[in-house]
């Protein structure tokens, strides 16, 4: 058996160490001080700016036709059912997502039980970088859980590539297209994660 030595840093490095973690700390408290998530309604103004504004990117990003999905149900995220988020950046409507959980009968048969379904996720370009869309997502898994979901599945585009590394950096795995996703197989990308 070979025995490793303990490392040892230097007076500088173990310096620049405690400043880096003091630092992602600040950061840390910044965004929480700057960051307001709340539930809303998805028939309000604010809701409407955010999701014309994903649909507009999306609509450029992917002009194929049937590449895009975006319906969305008042009744699909009320209470007990599922939730609308919408983030401020200081005080200002910066992004959105949504948790439904899955209810029609071939999705069930598909997916399972207790599967919720992560829907228009979107941050303001200019506010991207900031962990927005991270707590967004942390969330909306907490609000999963609340609602005794064991999964959660999403669809995303191929050409979404921060996307993809937000859900993949936060334990998402690939699954195969699901439900209407199959017919944008091409565009799309399903992911899925355990609760």
């Amino acid at each position: 058996m070979r025995l490793v030595a303990p490392v040892r840093l230097a007076r500088a490095d173990a310096y620049s160490l405690s400043y880096g973690m003091a630092r992602k700390a600040e950061g840390q408290a910044a965004l929480q001080n700057a960051l307001e998530i709340a539930a809303e309604t998805l028939a309000n103004p604010v809701a409407e700016a955010l999701i014309a504004a994903l649909n507009g990117e999306l609509s450029a990003l992917y002009p194929e036709p049937g590449a895009n999905h975006f319906r969305l149900d008042p009744d699909e995220v009320a209470p007990g059912n599922g939730i609308f988020l919408v983030a401020r950046w200081h005080g200002r409507p910066v992004g959105c997502g949504a948790l439904r959980s899955i209810r029609e009968p071939a999705l069930v048969r598909e997916l399972g039980s207790r599967v919720g379904e992560l829907k228009r996720m979107y941050v303001a370009p200019d506010v991207r970088g900031q962990g927005i869309g991270r707590a967004l997502l942390n969330r909306l898994e907490t609000e999963g859980r609340a609602l005794g979901l064991a999964c959660l599945v999403l669809e995303t585009g191929t050409r979404q590539a921060e996307a993809l590394s937000l859900y993949r950096r936060a334990g998402f795995t690939e699954i195969s297209a699901y439900g209407e996703y199959v017919a944008s197989s091409a565009t799309s990308v399903c992911l899925s994660k355990t609760l």
